[in-house]
């Protein structure tokens, strides 16, 4: 959960960054830094912890320019330790960077820039993109700093957003976004210029604020600013303004928390990556668990309990856990749990899934749990919760305030967070590979990209949306891994459009909803190319041969689908176990546009509560 800020113009950057910092700290606050330029020179000052030692820092040895970039970081590669921190500069000196993001290929860039004698001061994934940039600029693009940034940044794999300064450029910043792994704002002053990951940053300065794109890089001077693509063609680029109210500054360029949340997703999910995979050993690092091996051996069965949402999410982490770890895992819904008294012993696991940690279902089958001696675990999003405080261990998702009433990204996460749970079980207990373990965690590094990539069809799902609104019963259809997502697709679209919507298991079709299907019912299917991928195509053709108008969610260029469904909705092709995440965005993408086609309230639908705090 890193934030950027980054200033150019007439004043001391040094203040506003640090202040914008302030703002985004609950971003990230392993570490902190700020870099300026003056006269040439590049004046670093970085240090661990929270920003109020950046700040001591800063006022016991000063520096100031009129333009600068800062960042406030939480780790993902390299432990927090001073040389680790953003900003990063090159070996020469020349170029700083500021990043957030995954490289997913950070290692054999690393290994290349070795190789032709380049020196690396930290561990990070980071510094890779800023010795690129050096290697491109004294390869002839020396005053271009856009160009030799453009150059180094088509190396990477993953999704980025990243800003760069030189000390041969010193009237421009240059910034880029790919992907979808953090916001990119740049907001417009009177002779000044300002760039942030997140709107409150630099709010207070200017209301005016141009939103970057993926695969566009920007050059941003004290007096204007120039996008273009990454291929070099020119943007035209609509100007923002923002209200000062907190809650419309918080939606940002967004109509609805909800979409907001959606889109946020391949920030949230780096975010709840970050720090907790050592891509190297492939070991995901979760201290905060407290499970020795041996612990970990002894377990004989998991039983995750969850509401609503949080449990669909315990259904697909069932998969990772049982796979990975190879120990049997039982679902259960919180509410239910403790009325049948429930058989646990001290070789038994409880993981409570709750993005606010005081849902109090969830919280009676906990207290369930410890009166029966069980190891009690909890994926929590709301740090000092109460969820949080009475676990034994715990994985806080990082996904950020979640607004919008229907859980979106804190969905996504808490499913990451299982994944992760299932590679540190693996490992302990013994029954991955180092090979294996290493992986999966590449997979799982690749996420945010794909996630990005999915966000784009928004255009495709809003067409849809215009098509089906009208229609009053849906059924959604999954297999395997992906059957709880047909469940939460036909969740999302109950709770926010009000329609009648019921998720299947795609096998058990036959043995009762066929009867329901006419030509007045509309089947989302989720039919990737997977294991079960030709059973789905059945379920397709049995819909489609009693006048059910069907929607697929399929694989990015699989032709067979299009000649069965009426309509397909394309995602990237994702590694088998994370394949959920990206089908179940464009499920949430519809809900949403179906939701608005109706005139109801998205963020607030009736009868419904965040936190359902009562029985």
């Amino acid at each position: 959960m890193c934030g950027i800020v980054a200033y150019i113009g007439p004043r001391d950057a040094t203040p506003i960054i640090l202040d914008g910092l302030q703002r985004l700290e609950y971003r990230g606050y392993d570490s902190a830094g700020v870099a300026v330029l003056r006269e040439g020179t590049i004046r670093v000052r970085r240090d661990v912890g929270k920003l109020s030692n950046l700040r001591n820092l800063v006022q016991n040895d000063p520096i100031s320019g009129p333009i600068g970039i800062g960042h406030t970081r939480w780790a993902t590669h390299g432990v927090p330790v001073e040389r680790n921190a953003h900003p990063h500069v090159s070996m020469d000196g020349e170029f700083v960077v500021v990043h957030n993001g995954i490289v997913e290929n950070y290692l054999e860039l690393r290994e290349e820039l070795m190789a032709e004698g380049i020196t690396f001061k930290s561990d990070t994934d980071t510094e890779v993109i800023v010795q690129l940039i050096e290697r491109f600029a004294k390869n002839g693009a020396q005053n271009n700093l856009a160009e030799a940034t453009r150059a180094a940044v088509q190396m990477l794999r993953g999704a980025h957003a990243i800003v760069v300064m030189s000390q041969h450029n010193p009237d421009e910043l240059v910034v880029v976004r790919i992907g979808n792994a953090g916001g990119v704002a740049i907001g417009l002053g009177e002779g000044e210029n300002f760039i942030a990951s997140d709107i409150p940053a630099i709010l207070e300065h200017t209301r005016r604020m141009v939103f970057l794109e993926s695969r566009q890089i920007a050059t941003v001077s004290a007096n204007g600013y120039h996008v273009q693509t990454l291929d070099g063609q020119p943007v035209a680029t609509e100007i923002h303004t923002i209200a000062w109210d907190p809650v419309s500054a918080a939606k940002g360029e967004f109509k609805h928390f909800m979409q907001k949340e959606i889109f946020e997703q391949a920030r949230s999910l780096t975010d709840t990556i970050r720090g907790r995979v050592d891509f190297e050993r492939g070991s995901a690092l979760l201290p905060d668990l407290h499970l020795s091996a041996e612990a970990a051996r002894a377990l004989t069965r998991l039983v995750t309990v969850a509401c609503g949402t949080s449990y669909y999410s315990g259904l697909v982490g069932k998969f990772f856990i049982e796979h990975m770890a190879r120990l049997s895992v039982e679902v259960d819904y919180g509410s239910e749990y403790r009325y049948r008294d429930p058989i646990l012993d001290e070789h038994s696991a409880v993981l409570a899934i709750t993005q606010s940690g005081e849902t109090v279902d969830t919280l009676a089958a906990m207290e369930e749990a410890r009166e029966k001696k069980a190891l009690l675990w909890s994926i929590v999003n709301t740090v000092g919760s109460q969820a949080m405080r009475i676990s034994d261990g715990y994985i806080t998702m990082n996904a950020g305030p979640e607004i919008g009433v229907a859980s979106t990204k804190a969905f996504t996460a808490s499913i990451v967070d299982q994944y992760l749970l299932a590679l540190h079980l693996g490992e302990l207990r013994g029954t991955l590979t180092p090979a294996q373990c290493r992986t999966y965690a590449a997979d799982l590094g690749r996420l945010p990209d794909l996630v990005g990539r999915t966000l784009e069809i928004e255009g495709r799902i809003k067409n849809l949306a215009g098509l089906l609104y009208h229609y009053t019963n849906f059924l959604f259809l999954g297999r395997g891994i992906n059957y709880p997502i047909a469940l939460e697709g036909a969740l999302k679209l109950k709770e926010i459009s009000y329609i009648h919507a019921e998720g299947y298991p795609a096998g058990e079709m036959k043995h009762g909803p066929i009867a329901l299907i006419d030509e007045n019912l509309p089947v989302l299917c989720i039919a990737l190319k997977d294991s079960v991928y030709d059973k789905m195509l059945s379920q397709i053709e049995q819909a489609k041969a009693r006048g059910g108008i069907v929607i697929a969610v399929a694989t990015e260029g699989d032709t067979v689908i299009a000649t069965k469904a009426d309509h397909v909705i394309y995602v990237p092709p994702t590694p088998s176990l994370l394949s959920p995440i990206t089908a179940v965005i464009p499920l949430q993408m519809l809900a949403y546009h179906i939701a608005i086609r109706r005139g109801a309230d998205v963020d607030q639908p009736r009868n419904l509560a965040k936190s359902v705090t009562v029985e």
